[in-house]
C-alpha cells in the first residue's frame, strides 16, 4: 500500500506548531511541556517528507525553513529587548537569549535529525546546529559585541576598583565570545581581548604614574605583587585561560618594565637602600616580581653589582687608609681586611641564594663586583699577597686566628672561593708556596691535616698543576722524616760513626720547593765531621742524586757561656758558624769573619747585626753604632744576660716581595713562550692578532696577560709553526728552553739553537728517561732527512751524538719549565767532550730509533 503524500504546507504547517510551542515554552508563557507523543510526531513528518519519492522530496526546502525559523525568531524575540536596554541589564539579557537560542538549536536539531543526518551528510552542508550558532552570530552578535565588550570592561574596572560585580554574569558574557567562534578564539581575541588588554594597559598606567611619586619601592612593589595576583585570580574566575600570559605581561610591562629604573633608583628606598638596610623580603619580592619578565632582572642584577663593589672598594679604602695612618705598613690591616671581605662575600652570597633563588645572572654580578675590588692593592701589597698572609696566619702556630677545627675548615673553604675572582692566581701560588714552605721547614704548622685540606680545595678550584708542587712539598716532609729515621737507626747500627752533635737532616727534592741561596759556608770543625757523616749515610742510600746544603734555612742549640749564667741560644746555621768563631779569638774584625765564613757581605751584614745590634747583643761592636761596617771590630759580649734560659735569636727580615715578583714575571713570560708554541702546533698559521687573543683566552686562568705582554716577543705574522721538536725539563726545575725571540716566519729557532736546547738538557744534573730522550731523537733525525747537505743537518747531527752519549734514566715533571736561554753557536767546552765518539745511532725506516750508547757517562 502507498504511502500518503504530504506537501510542503501541510507538512511545514505541523511542525510551525511545534517551534511555535517551543517558542513559548523558552519565553516562559504557559504551555505544557513536549511528551514523547509530539516528539514523534515532529520528527516523523520530518523523516517523511524527506523520504518521499521526488519531485515530493522536500529536504532542501526543509533545511532552508529550518534556517528562516530560527532567524525569524532571532529577529522577533531576541534583538528587540536586547536593543532596549543597556549595561549590566544588557548583559543579563544578553545571557538569557544566548541560553534560549542554545536551547532552542538542540531542541530544532532533534526534530530535524534526519535531514542532519542524511541529506546534509550528502550533500556537505553545514550542521543544523552551526546553522543555528551563525544565525546568532550574524543578526546578534555582530549588532551588540561591542556595546557587550564596553559593558564587560566597565565591569572589570569598577571591580579594579574594590567594587562588587556579579563574577558569574561576567563568566556567562565571555563565554559566549568564545562559544561564537565555534571551536576558534579569533573572535574573542579579535572582539574582546585585544580591547580589554588595551584598557588594562591605560588603567595601570594610570595607576603606575600616581604610585611611582607617592609610594616607596617596597609599598610600590606590595601594590605591583597584589595587581598581578588580582588580575591572575580575574582569569581564573572569567576570563579565558589564554588570557592570562597576555594580562600579566600587559600589567608587568606598565607596572615594573615602563618604570624600572625609577623604582630601582628610589634615594631613600630603591634597590641600593634595600640592598643597604637587609630588606631580604622586599628583595625576595622584587626578584619575584622581575624574574619573569625577560631581561627584567638586568636591572636589579645591575644594581647588585654597583652595591657590592662599592662596600668592597670601601674596604679598600678603609685598609689602605689604616695602613697609611700606620707606621709599620699593612700590619694586621691585612687580616681584619680579608676577614670583612670574606664577611661580605658571605652577606651576599646568602643573598643570591635566599632573596635571588641562586639565578645565575646574580652569581655572575657577585663574581664581577669581587673581580672588581679583589684585585686592587692594598699600600701597594696585592690581594693574592694578602690571601696568602691570610691563610699563613690561620695555618701557622701562634696565628691571631684563634678557630677551631671546623671554623678553619669553614675558613679555608671560603678563602678559596676568593681565590677564584682574584686574576694573578699564580702570584697567590708563589706566595703561599713561600709561606707554607717557611711553616714546613721551621715546624710552624698548626695541623697537616689543614694544610692537605686547603690543598685539596686549591685542587679542586684550580687543577692539579696548581699545587703540585705544594702537595709535592707536604709529602717531602713526611718522606724527610722518615729518613731522619733511617739517619738515627743507621747511627744506632754502626756505634763507629759518632757525628759529635745532635743532627737532623731534612732531605727536600728541589723541584718542589721554592728557590733558596746557595753558598760554600766554611762550617767550624764540630759541623764538617757530622755533614760528612751524614753524606756517607745518604750515599748508601743512592748514588744518582746531589745534596745541596742550604745552611740559611737551618738552625742551631748552642750553649753561651756568659759570666751571669749559661744561656741556651737557638741560632741558624750562619749565625752558629759566626759565633763558634770565638771560641778560638776573642777579637774579630769584619774582614776576618767574611774570610773564614765565606760569606757575602749582604749576608754577613744582616748575621752580625742580628748578634751585635738587634735585642740580644751576644757580640760587642766598636764603634758602638747602630750599623754595620767593614771597619767594625766584634768581640764576645761575656756580661750579656737575659732572664730566660732560653732565647731565640731572628735574623732581621728580608723583602722578599720583590723577588717573587720578577720571578712570577718571568714564570709569565715563559707561559706566553710555551702557549705561544701549543697555540702555533694546533693551528699552524695564524695572524698577529688571532695569536695574541687565543693565548689571552688560554693564560687568563692563571693570571691576567696583558696584550703588550703577550706581544713582547715582537713577531710579525701571518704566523708559521716550527719543525717538530720536543723541549725537556729535569725534575728539579731547571728550565730547559729555547729564545723564542727573533721567532721568523719559515725558519726553526735561530741557528745553533737546537743545539743549545740538547745541551742545556744534558747540562743539568738530570737524567732523560728513553721515551723522551727517544722523541727528541726523532725529531732530530726527521729534521736530518729534510736539511741533507745542509748547515743545520750537521748541527741536528752534532745535537744527536751529544745526546747518544748521555746516560738514559731518571724522571721528569709532566709540566714545562721554560727559560729564557741565549747561547751562542760555538760550544768549545763540548767538542772535547765528544772526541772520540761515533754517532751510535741506528734507522729502521726513520719509524724507529734504537740507542746503541745509552749506558755511556758524559765526559
Amino acid at each position: 500500500m502507498d504511502r500518503k503524500v504530504i506537501e510542503l504546507d501541510e507538512g511545514w504547517a505541523n511542525m510551525h506548531k511545534g517551534i511555535t510551542k517551543l517558542r513559548r515554552i523558552l519565553e516562559e508563557l504557559p504551555e505544557p511541556p513536549f511528551n514523547g507523543e509530539d516528539y514523534i510526531m515532529l520528527y516523523t513528518t520530518i523523516y517523511d517528507m524527506c523520504t518521499q519519492k521526488p519531485p515530493h522530496d522536500y529536504s532542501q526546502q526543509l533545511y532552508d525553513k529550518y534556517r528562516e525559523a530560527i532567524e525569524e525568531y532571532i529577529s522577533i524575540m531576541v534583538l528587540p529587548p536586547l536593543r532596549e536596554k543597556h549595561d549590566e541589564f544588557m548583559l543579563r539579557e544578553l545571557v538569557k537569549r544566548w541560553a534560549n537560542h542554545k536551547v532552542m538549536v538542540r531542541w530544532l536539531s532533534r526534530f530535524f535529525f534526519y535531514l542532519d543526518r542524511y541529506f546534509i551528510a550528502r550533500r556537505s552542508f553545514p550542521p543544523l546546529n552551526d546553522v543555528g550558532l551563525t544565525c546568532f552570530r550574524d543578526l546578534v552578535y555582530q549588532e551588540v559585541n561591542a556595546r557587550v565588550r564596553d559593558a564587560v570592561i566597565v565591569l572589570i574596572d569598577k571591580e579594579r576598583e574594590g567594587e562588587q560585580i556579579d563574577r558569574a554574569l561576567l563568566k556567562n558574557v565571555i563565554d559566549i565570545f568564545v562559544e561564537i567562534g565555534m571551536g576558534q578564539m579569533d573572535q574573542y581575541e579579535a572582539d574582546f581581548e585585544a580591547v580589554m588588554l588595551e584598557d588594562t594597559g591605560s588603567y595601570y598606567n594610570r595607576k603606575a604614574s600616581n604610585w611611582i611619586l607617592e609610594d616607596s619601592c617596597p609599598d610600590y612593589m606590595l601594590k605591583a605583587e597584589e595587581c598581578l595576583k588580582r588580575e591572575r585570580d580575574r582569569v581564573s574566575h572569567y576570563l579565558h585561560s589564554s588570557s592570562e600570559q597576555k594580562l600579566v605581561e600587559k600589567v608587568q610591562h606598565q607596572l615594573l618594565v615602563a618604570y624600572a629604573t625609577q623604582l630601582l633608583e628610589k634615594e631613600h628606598s630603591g634597590c641600593r637602600a634595600l640592598l643597604r638596610d637587609d630588606k631580604v623580603e622586599d628583595l625576595s619580592r622584587m626578584y619575584r616580581l622581575y624574574h619573569k619578565i625577560h631581561k627584567g632582572l638586568e636591572p636589579v642584577a645591575n644594581v647588585f653589582k654597583q652595591h657590592i663593589t662599592s662596600e668592597g672598594t670601601i674596604l679598600i679604602q678603609q685598609a689602605e687608609d689604616a695602613c697609611t695612618n700606620q707606621a709599620n705598613g699593612a700590619g694586621s690591616h691585612e687580616q681584619v681586611l680579608i676577614r670583612k671581605i670574606i664577611e661580605l662575600h658571605d652577606k651576599y652570597m646568602a643573598y643570591v641564594k635566599d632573596c635571588f633563588q641562586n639565578h645565575t645572572l646574580f652569581h655572575k654580578a657577585l663574581k664581577e663586583a669581587f673581580e672588581v675590588f679583589c684585585n686592587k692593592t692594598v699600600a701597594g701589597i696585592t690581594s693574592a699577597e694578602l690571601l696568602a698572609a691570610f691563610c699563613d696566619n690561620i695555618l701557622k702556630k701562634g696565628g691571631s686566628e684563634k678557630l677551631s677545627d671546623e671554623a678553619i675548615e669553614e675558613t679555608l673553604e671560603k678563602v678559596v672561593k676568593l681565590l677564584a675572582y682574584i686574576s694573578d692566581k699564580d702570584l697567590f701560588a708563589e706566595f703561599y708556596r713561600k709561606k707554607l714552605a717557611r711553616r714546613l721547614l721551621f715546624d710552624r704548622s698548626a695541623s697537616e691535616e689543614h694544610e692537605r685540606c686547603i690543598l685539596t680545595k686549591l685542587k679542586q678550584q684550580c687543577g692539579g698543576q696548581f699545587t703540585s708542587k705544594m702537595e709535592g712539598m707536604v709529602t717531602d716532609l713526611t718522606l724527610a722524616r722518615d729518613n731522619q729515621n733511617h739517619f738515627e737507626e743507621y747511627l744506632r747500627n754502626n756505634t763507629h760513626v759518632t757525628p759529635g752533635i745532635d743532627l737532623t737532616v731534612t732531605v727536600l727534592t728541589t723541584g718542589f720547593w721554592p728557590s733558596y741561596k746557595s753558598f760554600d759556608l766554611i762550617l767550624p770543625a764540630e759541623m764538617v765531621k757530622c755533614v760528612e757523616v751524614f753524606k756517607d749515610f745518604y750515599a748508601l742510600k743512592t748514588k744518582h742524586r746531589k745534596l745541596t746544603w742550604i745552611y740559611s734555612l737551618g738552625s742551631c742549640n748552642i750553649s753561651g757561656k756568659f759570666d751571669a749564667k749559661t744561656i741556651e741560644l737557638v741560632v741558624s746555621t750562619n749565625q752558629a758558624a759566626a759565633l763558634l768563631l770565638f771560641n778560638t779569638a776573642d777579637r774579630l774584625s769584619y774582614s776576618d769573619i767574611m774570610a773564614q765564613l765565606n760569606v757575602s757581605h749582604d749576608d754577613l751584614v744582616r748575621l752580625l747585626h742580628s748578634l751585635s745590634c738587634a735585642k740580644y747583643k751576644i757580640l760587642n761592636k766598636e764603634p758602638n753604632t747602630k750599623t754595620i761596617s767593614q771597619s767594625d771590630v766584634f768581640e764576645f759580649n761575656s756580661k750579656f744576660t737575659d732572664r730566660m734560659r732560653r732565647i731565640k735569636i731572628p735574623l732581621p727580615p728580608v723583602d722578599e716581595r720583590k723577588k717573587v715578583m720578577e720571578d712570577v714575571d718571568q714564570d709569565r713570560r715563559y707561559a706566553i713562550d710555551a702557549a705561544i708554541v701549543r697555540i702555533m702546533k694546533s693551528r699552524k698559521v695564524l695572524g698577529h692578532q688571532q695569536l695574541v687573543m687565543e693565548c689571552v683566552e688560554q693564560l687568563s686562568r692563571m693570571f691576567k696577560v696583558l696584550e703588550t705582554e703577550a706581544k713582547y716577543h715582537d713577531l710579525r705574522g701571518p704566523y708559521h709553526a716550527c719543525p717538530p721538536v720536543v723541549f725537556f725539563v729535569s725534575s728539579l726545575s731547571y728550565g730547559v728552553g729555547v729564545n723564542l725571540n727573533g721567532w721568523m716566519v719559515g725558519h726553526f729557532l735561530g741557528r745553533s739553537s737546537m743545539i743549545a736546547a740538547v745541551l742545556f738538557t744534558l747540562g743539568v744534573d738530570q737524567r732523560l728517561v728513553p721515551a723522551s730522550a727517544y722523541s727528541l731523537l726523532v725529531c732530530l733525525l726527521v729534521w736530518i732527512k729534510d736539511h741533507k747537505g745542509t748547515g743545520r743537518r750537521n748541527e741536528s747531527l752534532f745535537a744527536v751524538s751529544v745526546l747518544t752519549r748521555h746516560q738514559i734514566g731518571g724522571s721528569l715533571t709532566d709540566s714545562l719549565v721554560w727559560s729564557s736561554l741565549n747561547i751562542g753557536a760555538s760550544f768549545p767546552e763540548w767538542r772535547n767532550v765528544l772526541e772520540g765518539d761515533a754517532l751510535a745511532v741506528s734507522f729502521l725506516g726513520y719509524s724507529k730509533i734504537e740507542l746503541l750508547c745509552c749506558s755511556m757517562r758524559r765526559g
